[in-house]
């Protein structure tokens, strides 16, 4: 087995010039830094205080699933002779946050809507999907379950 390393700089952007002399006293804000790469403007999940126009942890979990899971179908789906046009996706996360605010999330469904062109079944086109939690790092790593509702549509 080959063991990758992934890096990135998580600097906190939230000191108002009293650090967390006070609970209300500070903003959940952050930056991700990943060398090379734009930085991405982070901040706590709404319900917590976060910033409702900035990603959240939550946020960058669940897209990096969908993210992952649509990688490995593209590349599976080719080996399998299935010619995607076009993908997307519009993933839900469930959660839930005990009263001392902990949370986890509970189950995600990724729903993409996937264009082929016209060949293969869309039987073949779906069994593509259960091969992909053999691969994908990030649904590998996860410790709640991932549903898959995707749908067809046939390019002439």
């Amino acid at each position: 087995m080959a063991e990758h390393e992934y890096t990135s700089r998580v600097t906190w952007t939230g000191n108002r010039g009293q650090g967390t002399q006070t609970y209300g006293g500070y903003d959940r804000t952050w930056q991700v830094q990943t060398p090379g790469k734009p930085v991405i403007e982070c901040s706590n999940d709404p319900l917590l205080g976060g910033d409702p126009t900035l990603h959240n942890p939550e946020d960058l979990l669940i897209s990096a699933l969908s993210s992952c899971h649509m990688l490995w179908y593209l590349h599976l789906a080719s080996e399998a002779g299935i010619v995607v046009q076009g993908y997307h996706d519009n993933p839900l996360a469930v959660g839930e946050s005990q009263p001392n605010g902990a949370g986890r999330f509970l189950r995600a469904i990724l729903r993409p809507a996937i264009t082929v062109s016209k060949g293969p079944d869309h039987a073949l086109a779906e069994a593509v999907h259960r091969k992909i939690p053999k691969f994908c790092y990030i649904a590998r790593s996860v410790n709640f379950p991932v549903e898959y509702q995707a749908t067809y549509l046939q390019q002439e």
